[in-house]
């Protein structure tokens, strides 16, 4: 969904930064079980499988001179058939969450050096019913910390042409958001936010498929960040996002490539680009292996203001130091590996590398006076069908 990007300056540079970027991910949880986004081009006219998987990510990042984040994630997923044409299914997630805080204007390391201590307790669900040419899903989904708590709801509807070639899909969801920080500045703050979402795939020949969604999400409420000195943001907020996936199988080599291309402009000022390319290959005796490179840059918001600290900072207008909206470049590379067992069981292991620096950003020079950012990913799983 919108206002939501993968990258670990975003989503885990610390527990109290994460309350402005997790509607979108809630809400991602929400519509996407599997997701109003179709899995494949052909109409899914009947529940799949049953399947549970547990899985558990280890997350690090760090700048020049020491660590920052240290984030442990386990999470439970189950989906089951409940009739020839409804589905349940629903996940748990679990963050605990410590560390240190940006090298910059954060009055957590910064003044206090407190450092950052978190959790995050999260969980949704969603039933479909599946027709003829259509299916229909209701989801709600919930995450709680110690200063933050969100309420989602959805609702998607998937329609298919006759040929089943052609899969348009059609998503609104709201999020109800309330922040009492633990530094006392936001007490009772909410925010509340509405994410709707159009798509269609095209099944283009039998080796390829194209899909591409666009997303609006207007939201309004407490948008500042409580735990970073001066941070003011306005109240209304508006975020577009165009999301466009191709894949392509390559019968000579058993092989398919993926590829993707992500648009989204913040009215906060800041506009990204992401493109994706990875590569799945099945190996002998039930193995495979997907490697896989993003290169992610943005620019920075209206009311962000580079290095020295207060530099620009007028009373009573918006003001940032926050760098997560400041301009930069991204690259990822990571590779999954799949192990398929008898009986329905699988074993995966995925490893990712993050590099951010601010003279990567395309088209321009990125923010001055920030050091680099790095993170890894390190997930592994374990799943069954039935």
């Amino acid at each position: 969904m919108a206002a939501t990007e993968p990258n670990p300056n975003t989503s885990t540079s610390a527990a109290a930064s994460k309350k402005n970027n997790s509607t979108g991910a809630l809400l991602a949880a929400a519509l996407a079980l599997p997701g109003i986004l179709p899995a494949t081009a052909v109409a899914q006219l009947a529940p799949d499988p049953g399947l549970i998987a547990l899985k558990y990510l280890d997350y690090r990042d760090w700048q020049p001179g020491g660590d920052r984040i240290r984030v442990r994630t386990p999470s439970f997923y189950a989906r089951k058939p409940l009739s020839d044409s409804l589905q349940a299914e629903g996940s748990i997630v679990y963050d605990s969450i410590s560390g240190a805080s940006p090298l910059y204007h954060n009055t957590l390391s910064g003044a206090s050096r407190l450092g950052v201590t978190d959790y995050r307790t999260a969980g949704n669900a969603k039933l479909t019913k599946y027709f003829d040419p259509f299916a229909v899903g209701v989801g709600a989904a919930v995450s709680s910390e110690r200063d933050y708590l969100s309420r989602a709801l959805s609702l998607d509807v998937r329609i298919s042409s006759d040929d089943r070639n052609r899969t348009f899909a059609f998503g609104v969801g709201g999020a109800s958001d309330r922040i009492n920080s633990t530094n006392g500045v936001a007490e009772g703050k909410e925010r509340h936010t509405l994410d709707l979402l159009a798509g269609v795939t095209q099944v283009l020949s039998p080796e390829a498929i194209v899909q591409s969604t666009v997303t609006y999400s207007p939201g309004h409420g407490y948008y500042s960040d409580p735990y970073k000195a001066i941070d003011v943001r306005p109240d209304q907020r508006r975020i577009f996002a165009w999301l466009t996936r191709y894949n392509q199988h390559l019968p000579w080599l058993d092989a398919t490539v993926n590829l993707s291309y992500r648009y989204l402009h913040d009215s906060f000022g800041s506009s990204s680009h992401a493109a994706e390319f990875a590569w799945n290959q099945p190996l002998p005796d039930g193995w495979s292996m997907a490697p896989n490179l993003r290169y992610y840059t943005q620019s920075a918001a209206d009311f962000y203001f580079d290095p020295p600290f207060a530099h620009g900072f007028v009373l009573g207008s918006p003001y940032s130091a926050d760098t997560r909206l400041s301009a930069f470049g991204a690259l990822t590379s990571g590779v999954s590996i799949v192990k398929r067992l008898p009986d329905g069981w699988s074993f995966d292991i995925k490893l990712d590398f993050y590099r951010q620096r601010s003279d990567w950003r395309l088209g321009g020079d990125g923010s001055p006076g920030l050091e680099p950012f790095s993170a890894r990913w390190i997930q592994t799983g374990i799943s069954k069908t039935f």
